[in-house]
């Protein structure tokens, strides 16, 4: 018997094979969960493509958490097929490009806000979709990368990881007394497609690998599957609020 046997999870996030969400939805099925898979957008096509990897082939929803609509549809499919829920993983981000690179000033209001939507107000959005479905109590668990400091390139993205970083405080505090908990997983550089869309991020790779204590493998994302299961699992019953870091140690480092 795994750790999520009989559990049902909704997994965003998967675009690839390389997708952190990919690694968790794998290991979450062999672990003894159902999955369901949610994409939109151009990316849906992908997502559904991407699903036949696994086995059994998940169903894929289409959810914009930008839209009441979708996210309506959604919930009320998974009312259906399941009745109820365990937990969720929010594997969310986009930021424009003006919002990335070499100027911090580039952007205007609209691509900033167009981030914090995207990337950290989504997981009140996704909270908002799957808390009612958690009767029995459950777990959401978000992906995140430090933002206790600032990094060259990431920019906005940095600030939008932060105001995700204390969204997810709150609604462990909003959500704890219905037994549902919030955590965070701060993932170190991985190649994703996500990643390729961060200018200098072989510079993020070069000095992962040179100073993280356990080391860090880029193309790797064992380490955070297992986390993200792991809280999506009962063996973190009274954890919450908190943030996870799967990074090699790297965030523990000063110089």
């Amino acid at each position: 018997m795994g750790i999520l046997n009989g559990k049902k999870i909704l997994i965003t996030g998967v675009l690839t094979d390389a997708s952190l969400a990919f690694g968790v939805a794998q290991l979450a099925q062999a672990e003894g969960a159902e999955v369901l898979l949610t994409g939109f957008g151009r990316g849906l096509r992908l997502t559904q493509r991407t699903a036949k990897k696994l086995d059994p082939v998940p169903e894929v929803l289409e959810l914009d958490v930008t839209n009441s609509e979708q996210a309506a549809a959604v919930s009320a499919a998974i009312t259906e097929k399941w009745g109820s829920i365990d937990g969720a993983l929010h594997a969310i981000g986009f930021a424009p490009a003006d919002c990335l690179g070499d100027d911090f000033f580039a952007p205007e209001w609209s691509d900033v806000a167009t981030a914090l939507e995207v990337s950290a107000y989504s997981l009140r959005s996704l909270s908002d979709l799957v808390s009612p479905l958690m009767t029995s109590g459950g777990s959401i668990v978000g992906l995140t990368f430090d933002a206790t400091v600032s990094w060259p390139a990431y920019n906005w993205m940095g600030v939008a990881k932060a105001a995700l970083e204390s969204l997810n405080r709150y609604l462990a505090r909003e959500l704890g007394p219905q037994d549902i908990r919030s955590n965070l997983v701060a993932a170190g550089p991985v190649k994703t497609m996500a990643a390729k869309s961060i200018p200098g991020f072989t510079k993020f790779e070069e000095k992962w690998q040179e100073s993280a204590p356990l080391g860090w493998d880029v193309t790797n994302t064992e380490g955070v599957s297992k986390a993200c299961v792991a809280l999506l699992s009962d063996w973190f019953p009274q954890t919450t609020g908190s943030i996870i870091h799967v990074d090699g140690g790297y965030h523990s480092i000063g110089a």
